[in-house]
């Protein structure tokens, strides 16, 4: 028996092709997500299902329609996809729930599914991952076995739909004035985009040429094997930095293989990173917001290993911020309940309720060309308007998510001593000194926890800084 790791939690399934993940484990997963849907759809299911196009990825998508059929499901086959246009497409349709096959942005040997589900009868973009006791429910079904198999006469159909990327690109652009996309047209703009051979290639460049952009597109071939890492950080895209460069481009987006992240690169060609795309789309979303009298953007959602950076534009525009667990479906939880416009996640994740409860790269790039457009600046001007922060960002490998509790216990007991510190359990342990003197008198925080998606711990500290402020080190 193999002992690559299978990752099971909020973020579905996860693991290594071959080994931890084979078809007949991607059958019984999607089997078991088949059987919950249809005990909440007696009378007929209906699944969206897409993936993000990495190499290998056809065998997991033969198994989980396999797997999905055998339950009673429909399936809406939409190919290749990045995984906010499954989302958009569910609530299109009124699909019952949705299934991306992806393991974002884990390595090429990896693959996973994740779940959507859709609230019945809700008015306008609805899907959005399962909450922590459904994501339960349906990892005990895949334990037990039951998959909810069925006779020969009610397994389900399967139906493809292509071009899904058409439309997802036509909602987000119908969230903008004319005026303002005119005005983006109208710049002439040259911008770099990698996909990384994936499934942000179609719609990433179509949102982009829609826009009036020239497009130098890297990481454009349909291959699914990814020309480097493919997580979005620093030290991965150097290439993109320096074709910003060569080409003269006001701006280098990066998405990671399913479409759900976005890391951006200013017209210097110098790496701005995944947490200031947040923070730049927020700030646009709540501008947008307010210009259209939309009463939803009051408030913004974020996880808990976030950068303070949002405080500090959420404090611009009187907006509260409320923060979560870390996983999507907390931050959504927490939008829906708020009724919030945007939220989102540090690691590039933006979510833009306007358009999908989805973490969506196409949106973050729209808000963030708009943004340049509507200011008439620079996005190195825009991220230098932000104060930055020093945040250090470590990943340690562990064999399981248990082995991560007793560094958090360490931590805790060790806060326990100074009375200043904050103690926040919710999500591992996180840790706030309003007054640090390690931190040169500012305030700091650190927060430890087991990753839902990779066998790693986060340990987010804060490190040494100097014309930066403070944020977290990890």
């Amino acid at each position: 028996m193999s002992d690559a790791p299978l990752m099971l939690g909020v973020s579905g399934c996860r693991g290594i092709v071959g080994e931890s993940l084979t078809p007949e484990v991607a059958s019984r997963f999607a089997g078991a997500f088949g059987a919950w849907v249809r005990e909440s759809r007696p009378a007929g299911a209906r699944v969206v299902l897409g993936r993000d196009g990495r190499a290998g990825g056809h065998v997991i998508h033969h198994a989980a329609i396999a797997g999905l059929c055998a339950a009673g499901c429909d399936v809406i086959d939409l190919g290749v996809e990045m995984t906010p246009t499954v989302g958009v497409m569910v609530d299109e349709l009124e699909a019952d729930a949705g299934m991306i096959l992806t393991a974002s942005h884990n390595p090429q040997e990896w693959n996973g599914l994740k779940c959507l589900v859709r609230e019945a009868g809700a008015r306008g973009p609805s899907a959005c991952a399962p909450d922590a006791a459904t994501a339960a429910h349906i990892v005990e079904r895949f334990h037990a076995g039951a998959a909810g198999g069925r006779r020969w006469d009610a397994l389900g159909r399967v139906f493809l739909q292509r071009d899904a990327a058409a439309l997802h690109v036509g909602r987000v652009l119908e969230r903008f004035g004319q005026d303002l996309l005119t005005a983006i047209e109208a710049m002439k703009p040259t911008v770099v985009l990698d996909s990384v051979n994936s499934a942000g290639v179609v719609a990433g460049r179509r949102l982009l040429e829609r826009m009036g952009c020239r497009v130098v597109h890297l990481g454009n071939e349909d291959t699914g094997l990814f020309p480097h890492t493919p997580e979005p950080t620093r030290d991965n895209l150097t290439g993109l930095c320096q074709a910003v460069r060569e080409h003269g481009a006001i701006a280098g987006f990066a998405q990671d293989p399913d479409g759900d992240r976005l890391a951006i690169v200013d017209e210097r060609g110098r790496y701005i990173g995944e947490e200031f795309t947040l923070v730049l789309a927020a700030r646009e979303a709540i501008e947008l917001g307010l210009r259209q009298r939309e009463r939803r953007s009051r408030a913004v959602a974020v996880n808990l290993s976030t950068s303070r950076m949002i405080d500090d534009v959420a404090a611009e525009y009187g907006v509260a911020v409320e923060r979560t667990r870390v996983g999507e479906a907390n931050v959504v939880e927490a939008m829906k309940r708020g009724e919030m416009v945007i939220g989102g996640e540090g690691n590039g994740g933006v979510i833009w309720s306007s358009v999908t409860y989805v973490r969506d790269s196409l949106g973050a790039m729209a808000l963030v060309l708009a943004a340049i457009a509507r200011t008439n600046r620079q996005l190195s001007a825009l991220a230098g308007s932000i104060p930055n922060y020093a945040i250090e960002k470590r990943k340690v490998d562990i064999a399981s998510r248990a082995d991560a509790g007793p560094a958090g216990d360490k931590v805790a007991a060790w806060a326990a001593h100074d009375p200043q510190a904050r103690v926040d359990t919710q999500d591992g342990v996180r840790v706030d000194w309003p007054d640090c003197p390690h931190a040169g008198g500012g305030a700091a925080w650190v927060h430890v926890r087991a990753s839902n998606t990779e066998p790693i711990m986060r340990p987010h500290r804060r490190g040494p800084h100097r014309r930066r402020r403070l944020d977290a080190a990890r």
